[in-house]
């Protein structure tokens, strides 16, 4: 190694940032609060119909769904009767639930850049303050809904409802996820947002696993990790790599969201028999996962239903 690379290296390390990725993969010895090294998180649950789908499946495949990615395609075309629902439904079955939010970027009628091959590599972030404030106004309606989970992208979005929550204009115990659409995958941008107050971390699809454990020995929020993706994502399925995944990234989120694009699967005009048979394979997949955590790495243990640390609906 080079004097420089060293000099490098040595001072990510002096910062708490590894100075190589993990490639030892030595096993992690963060858990979640109450010892589990993973659980399972499903995304795609577009509405009410849905949700009460993704419940019933899991019951009768006996699968453990500690948290739900909601309204992807956005919570803006759920009216609020069916918001309330969900959230009622969610917290009677002991499931967290992240809700996605409009107004976004690609919803602003002059974000011309977005359309574009090379303007989509300019990040998912929201254009100027308007947008900023009706992006917050749907968190809002959303927390009237019961809602206390929220995908954030946008490092400005964050740093207000940050702010928002320490001075009690959005309730307390609302967390804040990190999306996949910011486009984090190193050690050193982990740590960033993690001193930015996010509670979860989504990498984007294709982070090895010596990144995650990197990455891990950097932070100690949980990880939300790929384990299937949509095909325009990469498309790649890891499940024969769970075991190896917890070990080194524990606490993680097994993250299941398979299909052909997230524009194809998420338009909310799409049937609710699509989202319902879409959904009941997610929780498939889940069994499948489940199972191979059981032979392969029964060592490494998953939490039970409503688990204390989650952050459940709050419903009259």
């Amino acid at each position: 190694m080079s004097a420089v690379l060293k000099t490098i290296r040595d001072f990510m390390e002096k910062e708490g940032i590894p100075g190589r990725d993990g490639h030892a993969l030595e096993a992690s010895e963060k858990t979640f609060p109450d010892g589990a090294q993973w659980r399972i998180e499903i995304a795609g649950v577009e509405r009410a119909s849905t949700m009460a789908a993704m419940i019933d499946e899991a019951k009768k495949r006996n699968v453990m769904v500690h948290r739900a990615v909601a309204t992807v395609g956005g919570s803006t075309y759920c009216d609020f009767q069916e918001l309330k629902d969900m959230a009622k439904m969610a917290k009677d079955a002991g499931i967290e639930v992240v809700m996605t939010t409009g107004h976004r970027k690609a919803w602003d009628v002059g974000s011309k850049e977005l359309s574009n091959k090379e303007g989509v590599m300019q990040a998912f972030r929201l254009r100027g303050s308007d947008s900023m404030s009706l992006h917050i106004a749907d968190i809002m309606r959303n927390i009237e809904a019961g809602f206390r989970g929220f995908l954030v992208y946008d490092e400005g979005v964050l740093s207000i409802l940050n702010k928002m929550r320490d001075e009690g204009v959005i309730p307390k115990e609302c967390f804040f996820k990190w999306s996949v659409f910011a486009g984090y995958c190193s050690a050193a941008g982990a740590k960033v947002v993690e001193k930015m107050g996010v509670n979860s971390l989504n990498p984007i699809s294709d982070v090895s696993l010596p990144i995650l454990s990197g990455m891990r020995k950097a932070i100690d929020i949980p990880m939300d990790v790929y384990v299937i993706i949509v095909d325009e994502f990469g498309g790649m399925y890891r499940a024969y790599e769970t075991p190896e995944i917890a070990k080194v990234a524990s606490p993680v989120y097994f993250k299941i969201e398979p299909g052909t694009s997230e524009a194809d699967i998420y338009k909310p005009w799409v049937t609710e028999e699509f989202h319902d048979n879409l959904i009941r394979e997610k929780v498939k997949m889940a069994s499948v996962i489940q199972e191979l955590m059981a032979k392969h790495a029964p060592e490494l243990k998953t939490s039970p239903k409503g688990a204390k640390d989650l952050v459940m609906c709050v419903t009259e």
